[in-house]
């Protein structure tokens, strides 16, 4: 059975009968052949292994990819693509890679975007079931919403960060469904790069408004929570700063795993790799882009990050389609068919 395809017929009847919309510009889904995708999908899912005596080493196997990141850093740089699901096919952005370049990525990113996290855990499952490594990143308001709510939401945070308040009590419960989440993923022994709070020193998203202090207190506190609260020993956290890469937002070594930076101007994002290597010890990841540049243009620049993310839909196939198999081919990329059994 050919795992890819069960994701997509999967993900297209859960979205069939959630209905649930991704983007506020993207097209409408046509659920008119709803009843027979999820017949189909019904039909598939049966031929699945059920994970239930699976067991769970999430802990050890995120170790194990922690590692091989740090080896690879600096000289190697793994690729990623982040997912789109409004396209058709959830694995529109893949398939186009594939046929572009004969490849797939190592890394797939997705997002909790619009409470998805019924099809955010199907497709990683998925995707970890392949050899791939997961990441995800969440644009939503402070109460679980999506990527209009997250620019949007302006809270206090003094009543925000004040446990026992109604708006601490309301984004404890956002933060509950994404953490019983991933907490079913690590139950899966899947193992997750969590990208929460990107781009926060931009301050465009609402957990940047409030400045440098209330967001370290904002990511320790749902550190704290998701570590201790619920035991979710299958994240790495990344750290993801805009490409300003302001001074004075760090939470502290014991909070993060990766730091990186994004920018959609082309470059290989060498200025925030400069003022990065000011903040921490940490392996570095160019965490999203537009175009990704040429691999000799990183070897150039001096900055081979430890994965970089192209976005999805139109960025990845506006990529300059000879450069774009180039680098999936490279010596100094990192594909899905050249990872290790992280086991």
């Amino acid at each position: 059975m050919n795992i890819r395809k069960t994701a997509c017929i999967l993900t297209a009847a859960f979205m069939a009968l959630t209905a649930v919309s991704c983007t506020a510009d993207k097209p409408k889904d046509n659920n008119s052949s709803a009843a027979a995708e999820i017949s189909a999908a019904e039909s598939e899912a049966d031929t699945m292994p059920a994970d239930e005596n699976k067991t769970a080493d999430a802990a050890a196997k995120k170790e194990r990819i922690y590692d091989y990141i740090k080896e690879n850093y600096g000289t190697n740089m793994l690729s990623c693509q982040q997912e789109s699901t409004w396209m058709g096919s959830p694995d529109y952005e893949m398939d186009y890679i594939e046929e572009t370049t004969g490849k797939l990525p190592a890394m797939r990113g997705l997002d909790f975007m619009n409470n998805d996290f019924d099809g955010v855990v199907m497709r990683a499952k998925m995707w970890d079931s392949e050899g791939g490594i997961v990441t995800i990143c969440w644009h939503t308001g402070v109460e679980s919403s999506g990527y209009q709510e997250s620019l949007d939401d302006t809270p206090d945070f003094d009543k925000l960060l004040t446990e026992g308040t109604d708006e601490y009590n309301t984004m404890m419960e956002s933060w509950d469904k994404a953490a019983a989440a991933l907490a079913q993923l690590r139950d899966a022994g899947v193992p997750v790069l969590w990208r929460p709070f990107h781009e926060f020193d931009g301050q465009w998203f609402w957990w940047g408004k409030g400045g440098s202090e209330n967001f370290i207190k904002l990511w320790q506190l749902m550190h704290d929570k998701f570590t201790n609260e619920y035991g979710l020993d299958n994240l790495i956290w990344v750290l993801g700063y805009s490409g300003e890469v302001k001074d004075g937002w760090y939470p502290g070594d014991e909070y993060v795993d990766i730091i990186g930076s994004d920018t959609y101007d082309n470059s290989t994002n060498i200025n925030a790799w400069n003022k990065l290597l000011n903040v921490a010890d940490k392996p570095m990841a160019f965490h999203e882009c537009g175009n990704v540049p040429p691999v000799s243009k990183f070897e150039q620049d001096g900055d081979m990050w430890a994965w970089f993310m192209v976005w999805h839909t139109d960025f990845i196939t506006k990529n300059d389609k000879a450069n774009l198999k180039e680098v999936y081919n490279s010596d100094k990329v990192i594909t899905l068919d050249e990872l290790p059994d992280f086991g």
